[in-house]
């Protein structure tokens, strides 16, 4: 029976998630069908296009993300402090840009003179939109509800578009972070239809390049600060340019299908991740089928059960290996 999904959802424990959405019914609705020809890769720009919509409204920031021709993979950063910073006024501009919200809170976000129960009504909604804005299922329901709509439209049906709920992962320290997000970026190249980082399409790795030709970082994706901002909490605390190389090597040898040993040159982020470089293959190439329901180095895993003292020995957590 899958876990409750405020069970896989703990803030207290990480603000990392990789969440994974799949199409029931396959590469016909997002690649191309093979029987007929029909090509349907427009609608990973609009998967695309709508993540990165989502990222200006919500307290939640986009590390890494693929869209596949079946499937998307998005790692999550939820900034549970920004959304407790906005005044009620932010927190409805944002709501009012997905939905339209009640006659009260429309009232109040203009500024009209208004009673003091809908005064109340209107404020008590807008701390229930503050939580959803901070909500990796909310989230994800307002990426996956309008792409099904818009795809179920031009096909002139109705049904599934995704199957049933996304999954999700817990990410339990920086090595599970660096590792899943690697793991998304080199998806296309995995699947062979990609030969580099930086032709990927639809891909956060493209957008991080992209960007870094000219000295900056996407405003979309959540940034790498460095090792120098350890106190700070508003980045991933490695360089860009660490990682950008780690991506690259890591995706020369997935094309060559080899497990041969990374560029010495690599090992400096390495030995900060606690990651040999052989088993990091292993992780970046093979994420999905090596973790499962939360993920991290063992000494996180034993945190995160001394944290749930009264589950059961949960056969979901994965150690990353060291």
């Amino acid at each position: 029976m899958p876990r409750a999904r405020n069970q896989q959802i703990s803030l207290s424990d990480t603000p990392y998630y990789h969440c994974i959405s799949r199409c029931v019914r396959r590469a016909f609705l997002c690649g191309e069908d093979s029987v007929t020809g029909k090509s349907f890769e427009h609608r990973r720009g609009w998967i695309e296009t709508r993540i990165l919509f989502l990222s200006q409204l919500f307290s939640i920031d986009i590390c890494a993300y693929a869209v596949m021709s079946n499937h998307l993979h998005i790692v999550l950063h939820v900034n549970e402090i920004q959304a407790k910073n906005w005044s009620t006024h932010e927190v409805l501009r944002r709501w009012h840009s997905l939905h339209k919200g009640s006659l009260f809170t429309q009232q109040y976000a203009r500024g009209d003179t208004i009673p003091d129960y809908a005064i109340e009504l209107a404020e008590q909604s807008a701390e229930a939109y503050r939580k959803r804005l901070s909500d990796v299922s909310w989230f994800m329901r307002e990426l996956n509800e309008p792409i099904a709509r818009q795809a179920n439209a031009e096909d002139g049906c109705t049904g599934r578009f995704w199957e049933g709920r996304f999954k999700s992962q817990a990410l339990l320290d920086d090595a599970s972070v660096l590792a899943c997000m690697a793991y998304v970026d080199l998806n296309p190249i995995r699947a062979n239809i990609a030969t580099t980082p930086e032709t990927s399409e639809f891909t956060s790795i493209k957008q991080r390049v992209k960007a870094a030709k000219t000295g900056s970082q996407p405003k979309a994706l959540h940034p790498f600060v460095g090792n120098e901002h350890k106190e700070k909490n508003e980045g991933i605390l490695f360089k860009l340019t660490d990682y950008l190389q780690l991506v690259d090597m890591t995706g020369r040898i997935a094309r060559q299908d080899k497990r041969g040993s990374i560029d010495l040159s690599l090992s400096p982020i390495l030995q900060r991740l606690g990651i040999s470089s052989e088993n990091w293959l292993t992780i970046a190439i093979q994420f999905e089928q090596n973790t499962h329901g939360v993920v991290g180095q063992e000494q996180s895993i034993q945190r995160y059960r001394n944290a749930q003292p009264r589950s059961r020995p949960n056969k979901r957590c994965c150690r990353l290996l060291a």
